[in-house]
């Protein structure tokens, strides 16, 4: 088993429940001795980013909406983004992993052009107490696989949750075919 840290994704097995978190992939943003902390990536809401915060639609990533990070904090955001180069950091910018990392979004936005290679906003974010990511993690909830770039950002991410399994080896791999309702099986 791969070890929860920043930068690391949660793919939700099928033995997860919990309706918030039922087919989803959760980027890890912190992970320390007092818990943890994420955004779901596979989530997209119908709500522009413009028509909430102003100037930052046209910055966003596509789709321009905001994205469910969560079912925690939801009326605030978390803006996620990644550096075109690693030696190039905005102000504003706090590094999770590597050009990875979160925007502080009272940064005026002429403040990050041209450092960003793309930024998603989140509404609510996703976390856990100090040793309950890892009891759900042993209890068969989570796999924890390594991210990579085009995940946090992909155009579509109705099947991110799908083709992060699909690239797995073993057994995680095949899940990725299961259908979402087993019933209809």
């Amino acid at each position: 088993m791969t070890e929860a840290r920043a930068g690391m994704l949660l793919v939700a097995t099928p033995a997860l429940l919990d309706p918030n978190f039922a087919d989803t992939v959760v980027l890890l943003l912190d992970v320390d001795d007092q818990g943890a902390l994420g955004v779901v990536l596979n989530r997209p809401s119908g709500v522009r980013v413009g028509e909430v915060l102003e100037g930052w639609g046209d910055v966003v990533a596509d789709p321009d909406v905001l994205f469910q990070g969560g079912p925690v904090s939801t009326q605030g955001a978390l803006a996620v983004a990644t550096l075109r180069a690693e030696d190039d950091v905005p102000v504003g910018f706090r590094a999770v992993e590597g050009r990875l990392g979160l925007v502080d979004l009272d940064t005026p936005i002429e403040l990050l052009e041209g450092s960003l290679d793309g930024l998603r906003i989140f509404a609510g974010y996703a976390g856990w107490g100090a040793d309950q990511l890892a009891g759900e993690i042993e209890e068969g909830s989570w796999y924890v696989v390594p991210a990579l770039p085009p995940d946090v950002f992909r155009d579509d991410p109705t099947d991110l949750w799908r083709d992060v399994l699909r690239r797995q080896p073993g057994e995680m791999a095949w899940h990725s075919t299961r259908p979402f309702d087993p019933d209809l099986n």
